[in-house]
């Protein structure tokens, strides 16, 4: 009999915020295996800054809300560690300074070719500004199974449940 425990799924994340004008932001954050089938999926309830915080914060708003309060808590709720974190949202890079995890934007490729950007999978990415030897670590961990996917497509799965969410929250209401 063998003692040997399964190999853990590689798993890959894709984290983003949505901005919905009645309620605020929200983060949704998705965990899929190298099939694009989903292991785990998290999203935040909404989160409005104040005036004050608008005020106080002024450029630093954005990645300071998507990155540090809402970035860095749906990672941490996570039970799965991703080879890499996908986002299509430059503020929630600044989410990289709280995480050992490599976290990289995936863009249309003109312009993150243009910023120093690799390839992987159908996409080209960028690491967070400060990580960029997060590519490194991306490239050795990739699962060959990947390879096939498209970056992009994930997003809008999140966008759809967290939109489904609020209409459930709005029903029970």
């Amino acid at each position: 009999m063998s003692s040997a425990s399964p190999k853990p799924t590689a798993s890959i994340g894709f984290l983003t915020v949505v901005e919905n004008t009645e309620l605020g932001l929200l983060g949704g954050y998705l965990l899929l295996n190298a099939a694009a089938r989903p292991l785990e999926f998290h999203c935040t309830a909404p989160v409005k800054p104040s005036r004050t915080q608008e005020i106080l914060y002024g450029p630093t708003l954005r990645p300071y809300l998507f990155g540090e309060q809402i970035g860095q808590t749906l990672l941490a709720r996570s039970k799965l560690t991703p080879v890499v974190v996908c986002t299509d949202s430059q503020p929630v890079l600044s989410a990289r300074e709280g995480t050992h995890l490599p976290l990289v934007l995936v863009s249309d490729g003109i312009s993150s070719a243009a910023n120093g950007g690799f390839s992987l999978a159908k996409n080209v990415v960028s690491a967070a500004p400060g990580f960029e030897s997060d590519e490194r670590a991306v490239r050795e961990a990739w699962p060959a199974l990947a390879d096939h996917l498209d970056l992009l497509e994930p997003f809008a799965r999140i966008r759809e449940a967290l939109d489904e969410a609020q209409k459930g929250a709005r029903q029970a209401a």
